[in-house]
This record gives structure tokens, sequence and C-alpha cells, in this order.
């Protein structure tokens, strides 16, 4: 590999390169190291399985590998996402998935320093009639409320380490308008290893969180009662599993508790059945139901439950603008200005 090209992944090699010092070794692995950091660990999974997907369509397609960003033919895999043409089931992909995948290829092109321009007519033109064609209104997940969150405590008596652990992800997460906490830490020397990490007080708990733009903080107050109190289960859990450094949440196992964090999609996993059990929107189908729930609907539950100035609102979730905020409330005060009478209508 040249020196001008940043060694973040292996299959970044090309043919030609002249190989670097030996005595450099440990720099490109440390290099290495910094690069994957860039990104979380889901982000950093989801890019290395989008490039791979891009390398087996060229493949399919008979092409050589150079050159690999070349607009036309970034285009014309666009276009064979968007119509199932590029898979063996010839399911399309939605235009979410097909924006990911050219973010992802956009990164990777980067890491291999290989020219890439997004605005590229070939590009920019086809990913513009995809929206236009096969765009959708965001399906949104359901909004978990207090008395489904109450129903889904009932569901979770505490009288094991497992249901207490998830009886403090479920009123953390609410309470906290977050989905991502299984990453969280005991403290900040932790914190190379997690999300963020908790610090309690009398009133309630700090979290400060990793974000996209750097470090955060969530303050997380006391219930009105233990019961329902995200402190009072995080701390129940804390002292009865015996944690005082690394992950917050393991994996449990009979009456032992693990060393490691969990999969980051238990919370998701959590809330799904959590909601079957305690018979939430019962209306619906068990399929449907693991359906429109997910994470979210804990952060969607809070932004629109919490009776308070919304810009407190969106303060706590961390959004850049309140129409961010207003997208997970589910039960909003909608026409309570009416601009048509207000016109004289």
């Amino acid at each position: 590999m040249t020196a001008n090209r940043p060694p973040a992944l292996s299959d970044a090699e090309q043919p030609g390169d002249a190989p670097l010092p030996a005595k450099l070794e440990p720099l490109i692995e440390t290099a290495r190291a910094y690069a994957r950091a860039a990104a979380s660990k889901n982000t950093n999974r989801a890019y290395a399985a989008d490039w791979r997907d891009y390398l087996r369509w060229r493949s399919r397609q008979g092409l050589d590998l150079r050159p690999l960003a070349d607009p036309e033919c970034v285009g014309l895999y666009l276009a064979a996402l968007a119509s199932g043409a590029q898979s063996v089931g010839g399911r399309p992909r939605t235009v979410g998935t097909i924006e990911r995948r050219l973010s992802a290829l956009a990164w990777n092109f980067a890491q291999r320093a290989l020219p890439f321009d997004r605005k590229d007519r070939h590009v920019a033109t086809v990913l513009a009639g995809v929206r236009r064609t096969h765009g959708r209104p965001p399906v949104q997940k359901e909004a978990l409320l207090p008395e489904h969150v109450m129903a889904m405590l009932d569901a979770l008596p505490p009288s094991d380490l497992r249901n207490l652990r998830d009886r403090a992800i479920l009123l953390l997460g609410f309470a906290g308008g977050r989905s991502e906490i299984a990453g969280l830490v005991m403290s900040p020397e932790d914190s190379l290893e997690g999300s963020g990490w908790p610090e309690f007080f009398a009133d309630g708990v700090l979290l400060t969180l990793r974000g996209k733009t750097g470090w955060r903080e969530v303050e997380i107050g006391r219930g009105s009662k233990d019961a329902t109190c995200p402190v009072a289960a995080l701390q129940a859990w804390l002292r009865f599993a015996r944690i005082a450094r690394g992950p917050l949440f393991r994996a449990v196992v009979g009456r032992e508790v693990g060393s490691e964090s969990l999969n980051a999609r238990h919370v998701a996993r959590l809330v799904k059945r959590l909601a079957v059990a305690a018979g939430v929107r019962g209306d619906l189908s068990e399929r449907d139901r693991e359906e429109k729930f997910s994470g979210h609907s804990l952060r969607a539950g809070l932004a629109s439950s919490a009776e308070i100035d919304e810009r407190y609102v969106q303060k706590h979730l961390g959004h850049a603008s309140a129409e961010m905020t207003r997208r997970y409330q589910r039960r909003r005060d909608r026409f309570r200005v009416n601009l048509t009478k207000a016109a004289g209508l």
C-alpha cells in the first residue's frame, strides 16, 4: 500500500503498490484501529457488507475491478438495486437502503483514495429518478405510551436477574428516549469500549453519551414510585448483578452474569417480545406487532407522552430541529392553529 492511501481496510490493496517499510507495520495497525473507531461497530459492519455486495454485483456482471469508482457503473448498480435485477430473488430495495448503499460506497471509495463524485449525472440523476419513482412516506414505528410500558413491566416481575436487567433497559430506554443503550459502560475509564456511562445523583442519573458529533448529556429524573423509576431499576440491576466496572447490560444465564455487552439488537427484540406478551395493540396480529414495534418505539413514546414545552423534549432527544422531534410525536395537538379561519374563510 502507498503512504498516501489510508490503511483502513485490508481489501483496499491495489496491485502494483510499493510496500511501506517494515518498521511502520505497528503504526499501520494503529491507523487501521483508529479508522475502524471513526464509526460505530454497526456502521462498520453495514458498510463492509454493502461493499461486498457491490463487488459481488460487479463480478456477476463480468466487470473488471478497475475502475471501481466509475460513476456510470455505480449508477447502474443503483438502478439494479431499485429494480431488483441485482439480486437472485429479484427483490427491489427501498429508497432508504439504496441511499445507505451509496453512502457506504462513497465511504469505501474515500478509504481507498478513489475519486468519486456523488453529483455526477450518472449517479445523481439515477438516484433522483429512484426517489421520485419509488419514494414512499417513512414507515413510523408504533409509540409505546406509559400505559403500554406499565403493562410490559407487569410481564417482567423482578423475580430474577434477567428480569431486573430488562426492566432497567425498558425504563431507561423510555425515560431517556434512547434505544442505543446496550453499549453503556460503568465509567469514563471504560468509554473507549462503550457508547456512554451513567453518573448517579440524588435527583436522578446523568447519561453521558457518544454521538455522531461528540459527547452529550441526558438527564433522567427519578420516577414518582420505585416500581416505575428508571433510576431505581438501574440501581437494582447493578446491585444484584454486582457490576462495578465494564459493560452495564450483560447476558444472564441462570444466576450467572456474563462479562460482555449485550448485542445492540437486544433492545429491539425486548420491545417486540414484551409488546406481544403484554397485549399491546391486541387488535393487531402478533406478526404485525413485531413489525410495528422496535427500540424507536421507546423514543416515540416519550416524545408523544411528555406534556412539557416541545423545546425540552427536543433537547432531551438530541434533535437538531423541532421538526425532527415532531416526527416522533404520535399524538400531537393537531389543528390547534387554524390558518383557514384565521385568513377569514
